[in-house]
């Protein structure tokens, strides 16, 4: 949109009498709190859906009462408005993120307008796991029968139930059959008598894998020949096994087609799963275990066969690597967040292909009752080794099981001294490789003394440190009080007179506690400034906004 397009967008909400569901002014002067981004960006978004309009605005800037511009000073920085799609994508639905974030620079002030698209057809918004409405003007979850109008909207056919016109049992592998019939009697084996009676077709009727006797795409899938893949073109029934050495180079690699049913016990085969030692403690003999738990590679792999996009056209790649393993699958993760299925231990309630799901579920390859992706993070858990590593996109879906210890006194606190639960250790998990809690996470971590520092730059607290001799990280993370650094830039100005941002930046950047990355040091001397200017009154600008140049106050 161009400016003038911008600011006859802006005069025409001012003038509405007041805000509606799809439209939000926050004054914003200094700064706004990411999670209530997120969480006005999942209302804002399926209210323009449950309203028919394609867009919903927010925007910064503006007082709600009088709507007179007062200026917004959130994210100064044009890269670090743009870093804020991809930040907001993380946490959303399929990565459902801004349109664009315009940014007015007018007489009266700065303006910003996030352009927030509709939710999709069918598909509620999500923020963190949760979705979020409007309630007038009041920010709330989004109510059950809001949930359900906006699931209705859109009838989303299962690819995977699509019966194939051509294909008959012929088609279909004999092995794969007999497979299916042993785990489906292990199963359900109540049925066990019943099974041995059944014909083929009405053993493939039974489990869901055809349709009154008619060939399926799930069964083409999972116990097709491998000539047999043909039928589901363009789509690909194939997984791609890689070993990569400690460069990354390819050094084997192995692919199945379809029956899959069979192909996860092949690929399995493949992975070297080499034992691994370590000491336990109040012994001195290692102990020895697989660097992988055969669950969590079985469940994995079942996981991508499960909820791959097969509209795509790809693969299933499973990476091994010397110490760690990566499944790919493409499409994105329909629940949206790991950590909700982790914590509700639920079914999901609804799969991308529930038809080849259900098949799956009946013959014991997936557990649609929930708690599959629990029970990896309690296997890796309990050995002490990290937790499992999601990458979401829209796109695909990436998991890294590590198959080792990486700080064995760290993790022997979280499983053992410090008695915590599930929850805890994946909050904890989180702050150890710098990725962001929610406000609850770093609430409930406060209280137990876990960690400290300011949002969103949390790091582990003394209490832990100590009992995991982490201290040499705790002190480097803590830092220093901001009086330090300001102390610093004002015995800079005393001895050079003057100084611009980037001697600033130059000053401060390399000293800052280490746990901030570039864009979050940034920010902290921005807001020293900020201080030391309009609150300590210490220095003043001589330069202008965009170039300052920044002296002490007389």
């Amino acid at each position: 949109m161009t400016k003038e397009e911008l600011i006859q967008k802006l005069n025409e909400l001012r003038g509405l009498p007041a805000e509606t569901e799809v439209f939000e002014f926050k004054e914003a002067k200094n700064g706004y709190d990411f999670h209530k981004i997120g969480k006005y960006f999942s209302a804002l978004s399926n209210e323009a859906n449950l309203k028919g309009t394609p867009y919903a605005w927010l925007i910064f800037g503006i007082k709600d009462r009088g709507r007179s511009i007062v200026g917004s000073r959130f994210r100064p920085e044009r890269k670090d408005l743009d870093s804020l799609k991809g930040e907001i994508a993380g946490k959303t639905t399929n990565r459902v993120t801004f349109i664009e974030i315009y940014e007015l620079l007018l007489a009266e002030g700065r303006v910003l307008m996030f352009h927030i698209p509709a939710a999709p057809k069918g598909i509620p918004i999500a923020f963190e796991g949760y979705w979020y409405g409007r309630d007038g003007e009041e920010l709330s979850p989004l109510n059950i029968e809001e949930i359900e109008r906006i699931r209705s909207q859109a009838m989303i056919e299962d690819w995977s139930a699509v019966v194939v016109r051509d294909a008959d049992i012929n088609d279909l592998d004999p092995e794969a059959i007999e497979k299916a019939r042993k785990n489906y009697k292990d199963k359900f084996s109540s049925l066990s008598v019943d099974v041995d009676s059944w014909d083929d077709l009405t053993f493939l009727n039974k489990t869901k894998l055809t349709i009154k006797g008619k060939i399926t795409r799930t069964a083409i899938i999972l116990l097709g020949k491998s000539e047999s893949e043909h039928f589901i073109s363009p789509a690909e029934a194939k997984i791609r096994w890689v070993l990569k050495d400690a460069k990354g180079n390819d050094k084997d690699y192995h692919i199945e087609s379809c029956p899959l049913l069979l192909a996860v016990d092949k690929i399995y085969s493949k992975i070297r799963n080499l034992k691994y030692r370590y000491m336990k403690d109040g012994t001195l003999f290692p102990d020895e275990v697989d660097q992988y738990e055969p669950f969590i590679i079985r469940e994995a792999v079942n996981n991508c066969i499960a909820h791959q996009d097969y509209t795509k056209g790809g693969r299933i790649n499973v990476v091994e690597m010397d110490d760690q393993l990566v499944f790919t699958n493409l499409g994105s993760f329909i629940p949206g967040s790991v950590e909700r299925v982790v914590r509700e231990d639920a079914p999901e309630e609804h799969y991308r292909n529930k038809f080849l799901a259900t098949a799956m579920f009946n013959l014991k390859m997936v557990d649609t009752a929930g708690g599959g992706i629990r029970k990896m993070f309690n296997y890796q858990r309990v050995r002490f080794f990290p937790l499992p590593e999601y990458e979401l996109s829209k796109e695909r879906v990436k998991l890294t099981i590590i198959g080792k210890v990486l700080d064995l006194d760290f993790a022997r606190v979280l499983a053992k001294k410090l008695d915590l639960d599930l929850d805890d250790i994946i909050a904890l998990d989180k702050v150890q490789k710098k990725k962001e809690l929610t406000d609850s996470e770093s609430k409930r971590l406060k209280g137990k003394r876990l960690i400290e520092g300011r949002k969103p730059n949390y790091h582990i607290s003394f209490d832990v440190a100590e009992k995991t001799n982490m201290q040499a990280d705790y002190i480097k993370n803590r830092g220093l009080k901001d009086d330090h650094f300001k102390t610093l830039i004002l015995k800079y100005l005393d001895k050079y007179k003057k100084a611009s941002k980037e001697d600033i930046d130059k000053l401060l950047l390399d000293i800052l506690p280490g746990i901030l990355d570039e864009n979050q040091k940034k920010n902290k001397i921005r807001n020293m400034i900020y201080a030391m200017s309009k609150k300590d009154k210490t220095i003043k600008n001589q330069g202008s906004n965009r170039y300052p140049k920044w002296v002490r106050t007389a």
